[in-house]
């Protein structure tokens, strides 16, 4: 496998990038929408809205939270990357390692501000859920921890990485759970946890070269296509106990599980292929958006 050498990009573009803007949206949405149903718009036993939290808290998960989740990720898969040819565009940054450094101070220094004003506005409920969010962020990367090394919980903790900004906007807002809440939330990570798993399958090659495991790279491309697709459809499944017009939005799962269709019997050798589903992927959930928005506004309307 071909070892390429990281371009050196300003700093400035390094970091922008390294942050995946088009993946912004996937944590500062579940936020926004979750803190605006708990503030009481559906959902009953809200604590009241608050611009400053809303505001405070839709643009640390639009883009602080995402340098962290990713640019530390960047900085410490550098071997990996390096030999991982979708680096270096949307799919993710190939980081110099004159800008290793700079990263990982910029993720401080944009994160440590926002994370004591919402500590500030926030109580002891969703101190623990922020802080359950942000562990599971460095963990997931940061020596010593790498919880994405470790298969299974791999894809548990990246699902953790979109699930939580959801469960700590209702935290903030001081939300009730209801059985239908907790089968969003359920869907929802059954959801994340198949999205890894599938976007693991494309770097098995990369993964094992840079000594990294995964979920994809212990029990193979082949099963971890199957155990997306299932997981897809389980999150489907659980929808179905939300109430209306939370079942409607069952069908999204619809998309994502026949994306990975294609890779059902996809080899280790041929698993680099599947970057083909994960692009189209990240499309799906611009799709996937719209429809869940279509099913909140028809939620806030008939509670």
């Amino acid at each position: 496998m071909t070892v390429r050498s990281a371009s050196r990009p300003s700093t400035l573009r390094a970091l922008f990038v390294s942050s995946r803007p088009i993946s912004w949206v996937n944590t500062a949405y579940p936020f926004g929408a979750a803190y605006l149903l708990g503030s009481g718009v559906g959902v009953e036993g809200g604590g009241g809205f608050s611009l400053l939290a809303f505001l405070v808290g839709v643009v640390y998960f639009l883009v602080p939270y995402n340098l962290a989740m990713y640019g530390i990720n960047d900085v410490f898969d550098y071997e990996s990357d390096l030999r991982n040819p979708r680096k270096g565009g949307v799919e993710g940054a190939l980081l110099d390692k004159s800008v290793h450094r700079a990263t990982l101070w910029a993720v401080v220094v944009t994160n440590v501000p926002f994370l004591l004003v919402l500590v500030l506005l926030g109580g002891p409920w969703s101190w623990l859920a922020l802080a359950v969010s942000v562990f599971a962020v460095v963990a997931y990367s940061a020596p010593g921890l790498r919880f994405k090394e470790r298969p299974f919980l791999d894809s548990l903790t990246s699902s953790t990485h979109f699930v939580s900004p959801a469960v700590y906007g209702l935290a903030l807002a001081g939300g009730q759970w209801t059985g239908q809440l907790v089968a969003v939330c359920t869907a929802f990570f059954l959801w994340g946890v198949a999205s890894h798993a599938f976007g693991a399958v494309q770097d098995v090659l990369a993964d094992r070269a840079g000594g990294i495991g995964s979920v994809a790279t212990v029990i193979g491309a082949r099963a971890t296509v199957r155990l997306a697709f299932v997981a897809y459809l389980v999150a489907g499944v659980a929808l179905l106990f939300s109430s209306f017009p939370g079942p409607i939005a069952a069908v999204v799962v619809v998309p994502y599980a026949l994306n990975v269709l294609p890779w059902w019997n996809v080899t280790d050798a041929g698993a680099e292929a599947a970057n083909a589903g994960w692009k189209r992927f990240l499309w799906i959930n611009y799709l996937a958006g719209f429809i869940v928005t279509m099913a909140l506004i028809g939620f806030a309307f008939t509670h």
